[in-house]
């Protein structure tokens, strides 16, 4: 079935270098659009339409800067006719100059204009307003097409007024609109100024913002559902190794400890990637994120109270968390693992009620003196560690949700330490640690209390992302 053709498209114009692709890569939602600082990034013009569900929404034309405005309103001039002749002769200059390599950019940009786009000016407001630029206001002026104008503050000056002032007299609208910090409410708020330049485009504009406001929904609930899935799937896993021998060599075991950190890192950033598809961001760069206390010993006396837990509270809470007592095996995670290189202690077989700071997970044999014997690692035994995981889940969430899609910076998780203590507070951690106490005896999740677990999560990550 063929895509319906009248949905609104936008052509975004103007001088080289002022932010034309960065307002591109953020309204069409789409990572892949080139940006640069070098004039003449953008060289010819490429479509981004943006698609729902397969549904072309509306559709954005990236441009290239004018080059030669001067000699294209001299050519104009030249013909010069009445107002409602003057698109017929813009018509003209673009075939006849088809071929013409001089006028390569401007044939670019007007194309999608005479053909019946509308436009989005972008100016640099950092920059004092010039006279030049009234060069090729006064050629999209001859387009008679509809028009708007964005400020776009690249710089620390402000210029605003003496730009308003100026554009006012060529553009219907004037906004203001930082393509690099834009939310999600800035740009409905521009897509509702977009429908005010033609009366045709109110209404599948209005049904644009309906669905994007949907979509957005839809994105945060599947968001949402990653995090708990990921949280239930780590802390309830298990590594098991079958021995031949009665007892497991020193060997076997460090070789399922690596297995089964390496699991959880991987299930950590699994979940990373499903967020950032999620959100369409598709060339994230990202510093190794690890975790840093201050070279604070991660589940030292010290860092348990970044989390609001005492130690007392936590041997309260670990009672009956199936901790096991015996002989003490430390485990070092280097640089590249999930907890930034932090001691850590295991312990290894036999039964007891020691909860500490470093018991980490539970590594025993399973079996009967007939029959199969297991070396089994798992499931998670820090009362810490969920917080610890959910924390830094939701960080990275909340960064990909807030992220432009025409920023190029590298994410980096920092000061996570403030950010966990800022969204678990008492009554929160004893709400989760409904399930993660579970989780740490081994035993389902029931339904009802997986949905309280996940409304829990949601509550926090929307107050993230507002």
């Amino acid at each position: 079935m063929q895509q319906n053709s009248n949905y609104p498209k936008f052509a975004v114009v103007g001088h080289p270098n002022k932010g034309k692709s960065s307002i591109v890569s953020t309204l069409a939602l789409d990572d892949s659009v080139k940006i640069g600082n070098i004039p003449g990034t953008t060289q010819v013009k490429r479509s981004f339409p943006l698609r729902v569900d397969g549904k072309i929404i509306y559709e954005l034309f990236d441009t290239p800067g004018f080059q030669r405005a001067r000699r294209v309103l001299s050519w104009l001039k030249e013909r010069d006719t009445t107002a409602d002749r003057r698109l017929d002769v813009v018509k003209e200059f673009v075939e006849t100059h088809r071929d013409d390599e001089r006028f390569r950019d401007e044939i670019e940009l007007l194309e999608p204009i005479v053909n019946g786009a509308g436009i989005i000016y972008v100016v640099d407001a950092s920059k004092p307003y010039g006279a030049e630029y009234e060069i090729e206001m006064e050629i999209l002026r001859w387009t008679s097409q509809p028009s708007m104008a964005i400020l776009n503050l690249i710089g620390k000056e402000d210029y605003r007024e003496d730009w308003k002032r100026a554009l006012g007299q060529y553009f219907r609208l004037v906004r203001t609109f930082n393509p690099l910090k834009a939310t999600f409410r800035e740009h409905i708020q521009l897509l509702e100024s977009m429908a005010q330049l033609k009366e045709e485009w109110i209404e599948p504009i209005k049904e644009a913002i309906y669905v994007l406001e949907k979509f957005h929904n839809q994105k945060i609930d599947k968001t949402i559902d990653v995090i708990v899935d990921t949280m239930i799937d780590t802390l309830s896993y298990v590594e098991k190794r079958r021995l031949k021998a009665k007892s497991a060599s020193s060997l076997e075991i460090e070789e399922i400890k690596r297995r089964y950190r390496d699991k959880i890192i991987k299930k950590e950033k699994g979940a990373e990637k499903k967020i950032e598809e999620i959100w369409n961001h598709r060339s994230v760069e990202k510093i190794s994120h690890i975790l840093e206390l201050d070279n604070i010993a991660l589940f030292s006396k010290e860092s348990a109270s970044v989390f609001g837990l005492k130690q007392k509270e936590l041997i309260l809470m670990g009672a009956g968390a199936g901790a096991v007592g015996g002989a003490g095996i430390d485990l070092l995670l280097g640089g590249s693992s999930l907890f930034a290189g932090s001691l850590i202690g295991g312990l290894i077989g036999g039964v007891g009620a020691i909860v500490g700071f470093d018991n980490l997970y539970e590594v025993k044999i399973l079996g009967q003196k007939i029959g199969k014997r297991e070396l089994v690692v798992g499931p998670m035994q820090n009362i810490n560690f969920p917080y610890i995981l959910l924390s830094r889940i939701l960080y990275y969430a909340s960064a990909i949700a807030k992220r432009s899609h025409a920023s190029r910076e590298t994410i980096e998780l920092k000061n996570l330490e403030n950010f966990a203590s800022s969204i678990f507070d008492k009554e929160t951690r004893d709400r989760l640690e409904k399930v993660h106490s579970l989780l740490r005896d081994g035993k389902a999740i029931k339904d009802d209390l997986k949905k309280e677990y996940k409304e829990i999560i949601k509550s926090i990550y929307l107050k993230l992302i507002d």
